[in-house]
């Protein structure tokens, strides 16, 4: 988002037969031509109104020559204020910047694409405990625990194996950290024990589709829930991955997938809704989802982005000639320049690996742009 976003003032709207219409003086970055928003759904999170609008009825942003299209699907609840719905998206998108928080990475797992299973031990948690406790000295406010690995090509872990691996290291970080603590799982009962033991997130890369029942245990609970976009599974997921409009078919799904939690129980301000970077998207995919965080934010929940030390960053530098990190622990450059244009995105948190050097590039960057915070 471009410094002076704060100061773009809510356009007037225009309606008539064919729809309704913004007309603003600027976009702002991540807004541009080819940003397509749907659905609206500030309104429809914050709305119990019955639909009143046609599901083929479309509400625009049009700006420097470019039309933006807000379209109403199907089935979806809607304001009957046409107006309102889309000043409302409008003030999403284009809202202040939020100070993001930090998510530190804690793997159990022997196969992590990122560490290799460094912090993986068979017979002794207290190595991933040490290093979870570390990673909130280095300044996170969350930490994110867990048992089975998404990395391209991963199988799945069963129930019991998963659940060895990741209780006794949350156990062990809520008896010696305040930290808050997420558990990274698509499974209910793994969520379930997690809680028990003192997260306070879950975190599910499936966003509730692989376990039926892990939306209603959300619900129940009261914890908060993470819904991250991914096409396929861990396993094909990166074989040939191909969207015809990737903003809008990731806004679509996690509309879609809000929508679930809502319908689950789960009331809004606990939702988390991550685009999912590097899961079942090309390098021209991912690009295009960093570049119009906006378009997400219209959506009226908190982002996550998770960046850091992705296969991306060296398609980059291997496409620009240059020689790529020998291994995923090394990318931290690229992690921290991906970071920063998150936050100017407009992400709420950044779930890092790195934790020290990229709260040092964020301090530098807020003191550099006071402004956009």
């Amino acid at each position: 988002m471009t410094r002076g976003a704060r100061a773009l003032r809510q356009p007037e709207a225009t309606c008539d037969g064919d729809g309704c219409r913004l007309k603003p003086r600027a976009l702002p970055r991540g807004l541009e031509t080819g940003a397509a928003l749907t659905a609206l759904s500030a309104r429809v999170l914050s709305s119990e109104e019955a639909a009143s609008l046609r599901s083929d009825e479309s509400l625009s942003i049009i700006g420097e020559g470019s039309e933006l299209t807000f379209e109403l699907k199907e089935g979806v609840e809607a304001s009957c204020d046409p107006a309102a719905r889309l000043h409302a998206a409008w003030a999403n998108a284009t809202a202040p910047l939020p100070a993001p928080a930090l998510m530190g990475v804690v793997n159990t797992t022997p196969d992590s694409f990122s560490d290799g299973g460094a912090y993986y031990s068979d017979a002794d948690p207290s190595v991933a405990v040490e290093h979870g406790l570390a990673l909130a000295q280095a300044g996170c406010e969350l930490l994110d625990v867990g048992g089975e690995s998404t990395r391209p090509g991963a199988a799945p872990v069963g129930e019991e194996e998963e659940l060895r691996r990741v209780i006794p290291v949350i156990s062990g970080l809520r008896e010696r950290s305040d930290c808050r603590i997420s558990i990274d799982t698509q499974k209910a009962a793994v969520a379930a024990a997690a809680i028990d033991a003192g997260a306070t997130m879950v975190n599910d890369v499936s966003a509730g589709l692989a376990d039926p029942e892990l939306l209603p245990l959300v619900a129940e609970r009261g914890v908060e829930v993470c819904l991250m976009h991914m096409q396929g599974t861990p396993r094909d997921m990166q074989v040939s991955p191909t969207y015809e409009d990737v903003i809008r078919e990731v806004l679509d799904h996690l509309r879609e997938r809000a929508h679930a939690c809502l319908k689950a129980g789960i009331q809004s301000h606990k939702i988390v809704l991550d685009p999912g970077i590097g899961f079942g998207k090309t390098l021209e995919h991912n690009l295009a989802l960093m570049r119009h965080l906006p378009a997400l934010r219209s959506l009226g929940l908190p982002l996550l982005l998770g960046v850091s030390r992705k296969s991306f960053i060296a398609q980059i530098t291997e496409s620009a000639g240059a020689q790529a990190a020998s291994g995923p622990e090394e990318r931290i450059g690229g992690t921290i320049a991906a970071v920063l244009r998150c936050i100017e995105g407009g992400a709420s948190v950044l779930r890092v690996h790195d934790v020290a050097e990229v709260r040092e590039a964020m301090l530098v960057h807020r003191s550099l742009y006071p402004e956009r915070l």
